[in-house]
């Protein structure tokens, strides 16, 4: 077992990303699972000043299309999707579309329905 170095952590390429079939908009999206400051800015928008979970209706209000906002990635890895109004315009897709991406998409990043209990205080 070889022991890291804080440079072989530092440059190992641990984001991972999974092409996404999505009939209902005619082809293949790049889902990326997030980074450690993208999970904690994502999570962060589902907290109160306080740091108490926001209500389950509010944490979950575009829940969806704001994850896979977070993760879908063109080829060069930069996120296509961002600002509110792009986010709110990504919600009126389709569900199922929004859900098989955010299935992937909470894979890739590690959020499991036990994360978003948590953060909604449910």
């Amino acid at each position: 077992m070889a022991i890291l170095s804080a440079d072989d952590i530092l440059n190992a390429d641990d984001l991972k990303s999974e092409p996404v079939e999505v009939p209902e908009w005619g082809g293949t999206v790049l889902v990326q699972g997030m980074s450690g400051t993208a999970r904690d800015r994502f999570e962060a928008a589902m907290m109160k000043d306080n740091m108490s979970g926001v209500s389950k209706d509010k944490a979950l209000d575009n829940y969806r299309a704001r994850l896979a906002a977070a993760c879908i990635v063109g080829e060069d890895g930069k996120r296509l999707f961002q600002g509110d109004a792009v986010v709110r315009r990504l919600g009126e897709k389709s569900a199922q579309a929004l859900t098989r991406v955010a299935e992937v998409a909470s894979r890739l990043s590690g959020l499991t329905d036990a994360d978003v209990q948590e953060l909604t205080g449910n």
